[in-house]
């Protein structure tokens, strides 16, 4: 979703805005300001590292986590895939909706938090996660959804940006502790994993939009046995 990137007893209802979003609004608002800032904030191509691992996999379903303005998703749905899309920006959602109409392809789109979604657990075929904005919590709930979104049979692929967690805190506030990196989606691998892909390699990087200079890639490939 981005290079620069709640639990508790709440109830999804007390979660859900007149709108439907479901989760945080200062999150959702922040990043309808960022994607407010820009006509276009990504290339408009599927990322790399999806291409790569995905290719050779047969179509089911799979959940686009951060699908930004869609790039991804479009990809998916035009290789066979069950596609639902989960975005936190109304913002880009709405232009994701649009290029997918352009696209003459039909994408299940969700307007929310991954965390505060309640997606039905054990649903993909595939979780594809490609440089989310995932914020951490005390109990890991956004690790945790990733790894519950999985299939038996399933895969999680999750990919970021190579040297990003140790980055200090910019001007632009962005914290590396306040994220989801891969390392910690790997900690929570237990025996009912079996890790297919845990690498830095160079990213096969879209021409254009905002992340296109980094050069580097984590790329975390699990499958869930049971």
């Amino acid at each position: 979703m981005t290079d620069d990137l709640a639990s508790g007893s709440r109830t999804a209802e007390a979660l859900l805005p007149a709108d439907g979003y479901l989760g945080d609004p200062a999150v959702r608002a922040e990043w309808d300001r960022r994607y407010a800032e820009r006509e276009r904030m990504w290339s408009g191509q599927p990322n790399g590292a999806l291409v790569a691992e995905a290719a050779g996999l047969r179509p089911g379903r799979v959940l686009d986590v951060g699908c930004g303005e869609g790039a991804d998703a479009i990809w998916l749905a035009r290789a066979g895939w069950d596609v639902t899309a989960i975005e936190v920006s109304g913002v880009a959602l709405e232009r994701a909706a649009g290029h997918a109409r352009d696209a003459g392809v039909a994408v299940r789109w969700v307007h929310g938090g991954l965390a505060e979604a309640g997606l039905p657990p054990g649903s993909f075929d595939l979780v594809s996660a490609q440089y989310p904005a995932l914020l951490r919590t005390p109990d890991a709930a956004a690790e945790r959804a990733l790894l519950a979104a999985v299939a038996p049979g399933g895969l999680l692929l999750l990919v970021h940006h190579a040297g990003m967690e140790d980055r200090e805190v910019h001007e632009g506030g962005f914290d590396p502790a306040d994220y989801v990196w891969p390392r910690m989606v790997a900690a929570l691998l237990d025996d009912a994993w079996e890790v297919q892909v845990d690498e830095q390699r160079p990213r096969i990087a879209p021409d254009g939009g905002a992340g296109a200079h980094h050069v580097d890639d984590l790329v975390l490939c699990a499958r869930r046995l049971r």
